[in-house]
């Protein structure tokens, strides 16, 4: 508690898990908005935003939308996911990666993670298609238990570290089954060279008011395919023919293109975004240090950090306890004491709304999601360390 009030975050009466910070153009890139009467979809903001986070990513493309989950729903949609599909995906995420898949009327098929990324195991996906996918002469494979073709495979990057997507998309690819990547939350973080989002053939940002770069509300689906990229706008603008006048539309398309007002705002955010990850990582450093301590280590406190040959941007920094005891009272000692302080997710198949749902079995889920804590990880204030 010392650590975090008088080290990480001074200053502050209470410290929150992750908040925005506005310390550049944000008020004017918006005020300008607003005076040059685009405030909607249309602007040069969001085309700015869309070339920028291309531009850093190394994208071909970027199409901006309302938030990250009409992202999702979006590159489900373009890929092909239809009602009674299966689409394969962890338990250890947030909300919005299981509710994409049924906005599209699939149901979502509930794979292990790994230990060391809290992603998506592709030993765990390569297990369960041997055990019961059913490949199909030209089309996507069956699941032989249920009769349901096998449309998608839907991984995260969680809390921002790389999960063993390489590999991942490599299994897929052997049952022909297309990898969407949710990257939502690991904006700046990186396998090798590649940017997570780029392996796959689509993945998706978000840029909520609790991510690394927010532009209030805004997600953002980032592809080295043009041709998808092209489908993704035209879909996400209602499908709009552009006409001078005319209103045709040409096919089922969704209202989810990102207002101007949000991408001024993440267009100043952009600015910022090399100083931000920079920071995100020195606390990352100053939480590592104090954890390898002896008290620490030795009571079997382990703090998430970076595989080799990655790169995450740390959104927020994780840490696994001994056991539910110990997570729990950690949990209830910082909150108490105006710290901020979070477990993980409830796993997706305990919700009401995914109860029944297909599983391969999860067993590291389950210890996982027994024992973590996510650490406040705001990057603003002055560090001590």
């Amino acid at each position: 508690m010392a650590f975090i009030r008088e080290q990480l975050f001074t200053g502050h009466d209470s410290v929150g898990l992750h908040e925005p910070s506005f310390s550049g153009r944000e008020r004017e890139y918006v005020v300008d908005a607003i005076d040059s009467t685009f405030v909607s979809s249309v602007g040069q903001y969001v085309d700015a935003f869309e070339k920028t986070v291309a531009s850093f990513t190394g994208a071909a493309r970027a199409v901006a939308t309302v938030n990250g989950t009409a992202a999702l729903h979006t590159a489900l949609h373009l890929l092909g996911v239809q009602p009674g599909d299966e689409v394969l995906t962890q338990p250890l995420t947030f909300v919005a990666t299981a509710n994409a898949v049924r906005y599209c009327g699939a149901c979502p098929v509930f794979v292990d993670i790994d230990y060391d990324t809290l992603g998506l195991s592709p030993d765990a996906v390569a297990q369960f298609l041997q055990q019961y996918g059913e490949p199909q002469t030209g089309e996507r494979p069956r699941n032989r238990s249920t009769g349901r073709r096998i449309a998608a495979c839907l991984p995260m990057h969680s809390y921002g570290f790389p999960l063993r997507i390489a590999e991942l998309v490599s299994a897929c690819a052997d049952w022909g089954i297309p990898v969407i990547e949710d990257a939502a939350e690991s904006l700046g973080s990186f396998v090798g060279q590649t940017h997570t989002g780029l392996f796959g053939e689509l993945g998706v940002l978000s840029f909520n008011g609790n991510k690394t770069v927010t532009t209030g509300g805004g997600g953002m689906i980032i592809t080295r395919d043009s041709a998808l990229a092209d489908r993704a706008k035209h879909i996400t603008t209602t499908a709009k023919v552009a006409h001078r006048w005319e209103y045709v539309h040409d096919e089922l398309g969704f209202n989810y293109r990102m207002p101007n007002l949000n991408a001024a705002l993440g267009c100043a955010q952009l600015e910022q975004l090399d100083q931000k990850l920079a920071k995100k990582r020195r606390i990352a450093a100053a939480y590592s240090e104090f954890f390898a301590r002896r008290e620490w280590s030795n009571a079997g406190y382990q703090l998430m950090v970076e595989r080799e040959g990655t790169r995450a941007n740390y959104w927020l920094n994780t840490l696994l306890c001994p056991d539910r005891a110990a997570r729990d009272a950690l949990l209830q000692y910082t909150n108490d004491n105006g710290v901020m302080t979070r477990p993980a997710w409830e796993l997706m198949y305990r919700l009401p709304e995914y109860r029944g749902s297909l599983n391969g079995g999860c067993p590291v889920a389950e210890d996982i999601g027994e024992r973590l804590v996510n650490l406040p990880s705001s990057p603003r204030g002055e560090l001590r360390t």
